[in-house]
C-alpha cells in the first residue's frame, strides 16, 4: 500500500470516526492534502462553488456530489420526476402508460405536490376539485420535521402567506419555497400507528447509474395512534414519523426509539398479507426509488470525485401502495439506541467498502464496480451497463405478454429481484 488514507471530516460523529480509525487512516484539517472528505452539504457547496471552490485530485474523494440538492430539495425532486414522465410520454415508453382516469400506471409514486408560491393558483384549482381533502405543507431546505404542518381549509394558506389576495401573493426566496403535497391520509398502520420506512441507498456513480440498497433500513413509528380526524391536525406526534420530533413525546421509548427492523416489517405483512403481496410491494419500493435516481441523473453533475448514500423515506398505504415522500442527502447519523448505533457504524463501514476498495488511497479513475464479496449488507439495487446488455430479455418479456411495470419481467441477474425493463 502507498500511504494511508488521510480524512477529514465536518461532521463529529462517532459512527464516522471509529470506522476511520479501524482503518488506520489518519486525521488531517481541511487545509492540508486530504484523500477522503466527509463533508455536510454546506461545505460541499463551497469545494465545488464558482467563487470558493477547488479542483479535487485523481486521489480524493467526497461523499456527495456538487447538485445532490437536485435529488434531495422537495421541490426540486418533484420538478425533476414530472419531467422525467414527461419525457418517457413524449418517447412513446410503456412505463408512462396511464390508466382511463389519466394516472400514470407506474410512475404515479409520488403524492400530487405543488410549489408554494410558485404554483399558488394551480394548487387552488386542484383544491377546490376536492375540498375535503387534507394537505402537508413543507419548507422546500429544511429536515427533522421543522416548519411542516398540515391544513384542510384555504383560509389556513391565506394567514400562512400573510396576505389573502392570490394575485399579491407574498414572494418569498427560494429559502422560503415550500411545497405542498396531498397528504396520504390511509397509512398502513400497525397497532394503531403510523409509520414510515427509511432505506438507505448508496450511488456511485450516475452515468452509468450504479446504485445499491442497504438491507439493514428500519421502520420509525409515531408515538400517538393515527386519526385523520380534523381536530388532530395540529397534533404532531401523530402525523410525523421523524425522532427528532417524537423522542419529545412522552410516550417515545428511548430502548428501542420507536424503531423497527425492515426485516421484522416483512415478516410481519408476509404473516397478515401474505407473502406474494409483500414481495410485490419491495419490489415496487425497489422500483421507485430507481426510477427517481433515473429522473435526476441526466441532470446530476456526475462528478467522479464523489458518491453519496441517500436516505430514502418512504410512507405504505393501507392499499399496500408505496409512496416516495423525500431523500436526505444527509441521513442522521446521530444513534438514538444502541441497536442503532450498530446499524449506523456497520452502514458507514460497509458504504467505505464500496466506496474506497480496499482502503487505499483512492484513485477516483476506477470503474467504481466493486466485487460482490465487499458489499457487505448491501445489494445492487441497479447497474445500467447490466441492464442495457439485456434488451434481448426485454423482446422475450414483451412476447410473453409480461408487464413492463412494478408488477413483473424479473431478472435476478442484479443480485436481486430487480426489473430490468427501466428504460
Amino acid at each position: 500500500m502507498a500511504g494511508k488514507v488521510k480524512w477529514v471530516t465536518d461532521i463529529e460523529k462517532s459512527v464516522l470516526i471509529n470506522n476511520f480509525e479501524k482503518r488506520g487512516w489518519i486525521q488531517v484539517t481541511e487545509n492540508e492534502d486530504w484523500n477522503f472528505y466527509w463533508m455536510s452539504v454546506q461545505t460541499i457547496r463551497n469545494v465545488f462553488s464558482v467563487e470558493t471552490g477547488y479542483r479535487l485530485s485523481d486521489d480524493q474523494i467526497v461523499n456527495h456530489f456538487p447538485n445532490h440538492y437536485e435529488l434531495t430539495r422537495k421541490d426540486l425532486m418533484v420538478k425533476n420526476i414530472k419531467r422525467y414522465r414527461k419525457e418517457l410520454e413524449k418517447e412513446g415508453s410503456p412505463l408512462a402508460e396511464k390508466d382511463e382516469n389519466g394516472k400514470y400506471l407506474y410512475l404515479d409514486f409520488v403524492p400530487v405536490t405543488y410549489m408554494l408560491p410558485a404554483d399558488y393558483n394551480l394548487f387552488v384549482e386542484e383544491f377546490r376539485k376536492s375540498p375535503s381533502s387534507t394537505w402537508i405543507m413543507k419548507p422546500c431546505g429544511k429536515a427533522q420535521g421543522k416548519g411542516i404542518f398540515l391544513i384542510n381549509k384555504l383560509s389556513q394558506i391565506k394567514k400562512w402567506s400573510r396576505d389573502s389576495k392570490t394575485s399579491s401573493f407574498v414572494t418569498q426566496s427560494t429559502k422560503e419555497a415550500y411545497v405542498i403535497s396531498l397528504y396520504i391520509n390511509n397509512p398502513l398502520l400497525i397497532g394503531g400507528r403510523k409509520f414510515d420506512l427509511r432505506l438507505y441507498v448508496l450511488v456511485s456513480t450516475y452515468r452509468p447509474l450504479r446504485c445499491y440498497m442497504y438491507k439493514l433500513g428500519f421502520c420509525r413509528f409515531c408515538t400517538v395512534k393515527y386519526s385523520p380526524s380534523t381536530s388532530e391536525l395540529d397534533n404532531m406526534f401523530v402525523h410525523l414519523t421523524n425522532v427528532a420530533i417524537q423522542k419529545h413525546g412522552e410516550d417515545y421509548n428511548h430502548i428501542h426509539g420507536g424503531k423497527w427492523t425492515v426485516s421484522n416489517l416483512r415478516l410481519y405483512l408476509e404473516s397478515t398479507r401474505g407473502k406474494e403481496v409483500t414481495s410485490k410491494l419491495f419490489d415496487e419500493i425497489h422500483w421507485i426509488i430507481v426510477q427517481s435516481l433515473k429522473a435526476v441523473a441526466p441532470v446530476m453533475n456526475n462528478d467522479k470525485h464523489c458518491f453519496e448514500c441517500y436516505g430514502y423515506d418512504i410512507i405504505i398505504d393501507d392499499k399496500l401502495k408505496p409512496w416516495l415522500i423525500e431523500v436526505n442527502a444527509s441521513p442522521s447519523l446521530t444513534s438514538s439506541t444502541a441497536n442503532d448505533r450498530i446499524l449506523k457504524y456497520n452502514l458507514i463501514n460497509d458504504t467505505l467498502n464500496i466506496a474506497v476498495p480496499n482502503g487505499e488511497i483512492p484513485d477516483c479513475k476506477w470503474n467504481k464496480s466493486p466485487p460482490k464479496e465487499v458489499l457487505g449488507n448491501y445489494e445492487i439495487l441497479y447497474d445500467e451497463e447490466l441492464a442495457q446488455g439485456d434488451g434481448a430479455d426485454r423482446e422475450l418479456r414483451s412476447r410473453q405478454g409480461q408487464s413492463l411495470g412494478p408488477k413483473g419481467g424479473r431478472s435476478r441477474d442484479l443480485g436481486r429481484t430487480v426489473l430490468t425493463t427501466w428504460k
